[in-house]
Parts: C-alpha cells; sequence; structure tokens
C-alpha cells in the first residue's frame, strides 16, 4: 500500500535570492555613508590644518617684526613676504599704522571658498 501526497507547489522559489540582495543594497548604502563621513573629515582636517598654518606664519612674521625694531617698514606702508610654498595660493600682507600692525594671511585650496585669518599686534620701535 502506497500513499500518496498531494504535490505541493511551493511559492518560495526566488526568496533567498530577493533577501540577499535587499541584505546586499543596505550593506552598500552603510558603505557609502561611512566613505562620505570619511572624505568629509579628511575634508575638515585639512581645512583645520591650514588654519593653523596661517596662526602660526601670521605670529611668525610677527615675531620677525618685534625682533629686529629698528628695520620696521614706514607708517602706511604694505609688505608682502612670499608663503606660496607654505599654503595653497597662500599670500600674506603686513600693514602698518603707527605702532600697529596688521598682518593677514590669506589662502585657496583648489575649488574652495577663499579663507583669511587676520591678527593684530602693537609694535614700538624704528
Amino acid at each position: 500500500m502506497s500513499i500518496r501526497t498531494p504535490h505541493i507547489i511551493s511559492t518560495q522559489k526566488g526568496v533567498v535570492v530577493v533577501e540577499a540582495m535587499i541584505a546586499i543594497l543596505i550593506f552598500s548604502i552603510g558603505v557609502l555613508g561611512i566613505v562620505g563621513m570619511q572624505a568629509n573629515m579628511i575634508k575638515n582636517t585639512t581645512e583645520s590644518k591650514y588654519r593653523g598654518d596661517a596662526g602660526y606664519i601670521a605670529q611668525q612674521q610677527l615675531g620677525i617684526l618685534w625682533a629686529d625694531p629698528a628695520n620696521l617698514p614706514a607708517d602706511g606702508t604694505t609688505i608682502t613676504p612670499n608663503i606660496s610654498d607654505q599654503l595653497p595660493n597662500g599670500t600674506i600682507s603686513i600693514f602698518r599704522n603707527g605702532n600697529q600692525f596688521d598682518v593677514t594671511v590669506n589662502w585657496q585650496q583648489p575649488g574652495e571658498e577663499a579663507h583669511n585669518f587676520t591678527t593684530t599686534a602693537t609694535i614700538s620701535g624704528g
């Protein structure tokens, strides 16, 4: 005596493949998010480094002026030492107004907006 079981048609064909594709899609979105955050982090770190470098360059120029007060530029004069090797498209201007010196450092990364850093110091002499 043989028992016959009715033939059941499976409606589950291909479900594992669909589940795997959805899992890969979710994983890929997560990876792309992490890559985007890392790119943004690198950009912010680079901008922070340039801001720090600009502050250092400005303070260094003021130190040079303080160290040699006998050779300060004339009142109303702007001097522009070359700093293009230290910052991308970097320029610096030092303007004297009496005993006050305004040091402005400008730089611009390719494809970015221009940035600047300004500091002021009072130096007696010259």
